[in-house]
């Protein structure tokens, strides 16, 4: 399907991922990936504090309230728990974590897993992979919005870990 890869490696693609155990047979398959210059630890608590806001185009999916610039010391995320907030609402749920390794959450449907994976000792790939199942033409759209989206994410998370 158009869209439904930037960034990864084929390596990437075909490991396994914790929200490949919710959904079975997908209509929707997207992985997206960006290396990012810092080490697990420090990309973690990004990925994590997505609890707070959305980190993509905030103008966009966060009705114009900025996302945290600040690592804002959050106890590690729980299965349960609210999965992101939207102009101040919380979305979605966790639905499996494992801190410093993975975050997997619903919202809207959709399953999505964020895996960190080491690259020696001072850098990560962080890799997010989405799934659903939905008709043919939901897929297409959501596939390309998510590409948009997602893609400000990945990059906004490896500019914040970066800089820290």
């Amino acid at each position: 399907m158009i869209g439904d890869r930037w960034g990864v490696r084929d390596s990437e693609i075909s490991r396994q991922y914790a929200c490949d155990s919710f959904v079975e047979s997908p209509s929707l398959v997207a992985w997206r990936g960006v290396h990012v210059d810092a080490p697990p630890p420090v990309v973690w608590p990004w990925v994590a504090q997505v609890r707070l806001a959305p980190y993509s185009y905030d103008w966009i999916d966060n009705l114009g309230r900025r996302s945290p610039r600040e690592p804002a010391g959050l106890p590690e995320p729980v299965v349960g728990e609210p999965f992101t907030t939207v102009g101040g609402r919380r979305r979605g749920r966790i639905v499996a974590v494992d801190p410093g390794e993975q975050l997997t959450a619903t919202i809207m449907g959709a399953y999505l897993s964020y895996a960190l994976v080491p690259e020696g000792s001072a850098a990560t790939r962080l890799i997010l992979k989405v799934v659903m199942r939905t008709n043919r033409v939901a897929a297409f759209c959501l596939n390309l919005g998510d590409l948009v989206m997602a893609r400000r994410q990945l990059l906004n998370f490896k500019r914040l870990a970066e800089a820290s």
